[in-house]
C-alpha cells in the first residue's frame, strides 16, 4: 500500500516540503501529520500507542487549521519529548471558519527504538495549500528542519 503523501524535492533547502491527499479534508489531514511524524523518525510503526493526548483547535481556513494540528505535533515533540500518531479526527465547520478535534496517540522519544530523522523545528507558512480538486482534496506543507 502506498502512503497518501510524498515529499517534494527543489522547493526549499533548509526545509522539507511534502503534499498530502486523499478523499476527504480529514484524510488529507491525517496524512500529513504521518508525513510530519515520517519526518522526525524513519518507520512510523515503531511509535508504540503508550501516551493519549485530546487535540482540539480552531481556525479562520483549513490551511491554517493544518498549520496548528501539525505545530501541536512539534509542540508535543519538543516540550513532552513524545512522537505521536494521529486517530480520529473530525473537522468541522464553523460560523467563522473551522474546529478539529483528534486523538494523537504515540510514546516518548527512544533513540534506541526510533531512527530519528530530522529534528521539525516548525511548519511554516510557505507554500502552504490545503485546497479541493477533482480528485478530492490536496495539500502542500514545508517544514523548517
Amino acid at each position: 500500500m502506498t502512503s497518501p503523501y510524498r515529499y517534494l524535492e527543489g522547493i526549499a533547502t533548509a526545509d522539507v516540503a511534502f503534499e498530502a491527499w486523499g478523499p476527504t479534508p480529514e484524510d488529507v489531514f491525517l496524512a500529513a501529520a504521518d508525513a510530519t511524524l515520517n519526518t522526525m523518525v524513519e518507520e512510523i510503526g515503531t511509535v508504540a500507542p503508550r501516551e493519549h493526548r485530546e487535540i482540539s483547535i480552531a481556525a479562520d481556513a483549513l490551511d491554517l487549521l493544518l498549520l496548528e494540528l501539525l505545530q501541536e505535533l512539534v509542540y508535543h515533540k519538543d516540550a513532552e519529548r513524545l512522537l505521536l500518531r494521529v486517530r480520529d479526527l473530525r473537522i468541522e465547520e464553523t460560523g467563522s471558519g473551522y474546529r478539529l478535534q483528534a486523538e494523537a496517540i504515540g510514546e516518548t522519544i527512544d533513540p534506541g527504538r526510533h531512527a530519528l530523522l530530522a529534528d521539525v523545528k516548525a511548519v511554516t507558512l510557505h507554500r502552504l495549500v490545503v485546497e479541493k480538486t477533482t480528485d478530492g482534496w490536496h495539500a502542500i506543507v514545508v517544514l523548517d528542519v
